[in-house]
């Protein structure tokens, strides 16, 4: 990943390798090796597994000889920033202050290119650690139109993403996202006002499964290649 002490600063590195510039001046608390192999298992886990919650997960943990609580496979499936994805009451809101926003796809007929954009947030594990990816996504279409990296889940490198996605390939009717801070800041849902976005619909859980298999392709088809 960053080499402090390469030739290159820092900021050409963030560059070359898609990383958000705000993050990188961020030293993460480092995460037990236990955990980090914990995380790997629960992410290849969950991309078979995107149904499963932290009570299966356990189970699977443990058919694999790997002993830990439920509780805190959730803390790391948090850490992560993945759930289970399947239909669930409506008990989460955003946090106060932050406008509720309708879910507008629902029944929805997609049928061109720029109609719908969607966005999500997935993590990466790496050699030493792990890195977040968010992407944005035509609904249509399935083209990833941008995407960033960064070792935190901060709001700035989703904002890139979109600032990016914009400036390319103009904008959507309607941008959906799922209830994390990241979408539901006030900076970031700026960008989306200041771009005119006639919709915003914020999905309460995890966006639909053809979402997500997309933003997987990516991170297989991209990064698994890429010289971090």
């Amino acid at each position: 990943m960053i080499d402090r002490e390469h030739k290159l600063s820092v900021v050409r590195q963030a560059k070359l390798l898609g990383f958000s510039r705000g993050s990188v001046y961020y030293l993460p608390r480092p995460v037990p090796d236990g955990d980090l192999a914990l995380m790997r298992r629960i992410d290849e886990l969950h991309l078979d597994y995107p149904f499963a919650g932290s009570r299966m997960l356990q189970g699977l943990l443990r058919g694999d000889g790997l002993k830990t609580g439920r509780l805190h496979v959730a803390t790391l499936m948090k850490k992560m920033g993945i759930e289970a994805i399947y239909r669930r009451p409506n008990t989460s809101k955003p946090a106060s202050g932050h406008k509720i926003y309708p879910y507008l796809l629902r029944k929805l007929a997609v049928t061109r290119p720029n109609q719908v954009w969607a966005m999500d947030l997935t993590y990466i594990p790496m050699a030493r650690g792990f890195v977040y990816l968010c992407a944005v996504v035509d609904w249509f279409s399935r083209k990833v139109l941008s995407w960033r990296l960064s070792i935190t889940m901060e709001a700035a490198f989703c904002i890139e993403a979109v600032d990016e996605a914009l400036a390319r390939h103009g904008k959507p009717d309607i941008f959906n996202t799922d209830q994390g801070s990241q979408f539901t800041s006030i900076d970031f849902t700026a960008v989306l006002k200041k771009a005119e976005i006639g919709d915003v619909t914020l999905f309460h859980g995890r966006l639909n499964k053809a979402l997500v298999c997309d933003v997987r392709q990516l991170r297989r088809s991209r990064l698994s290649t890429a010289p971090l």
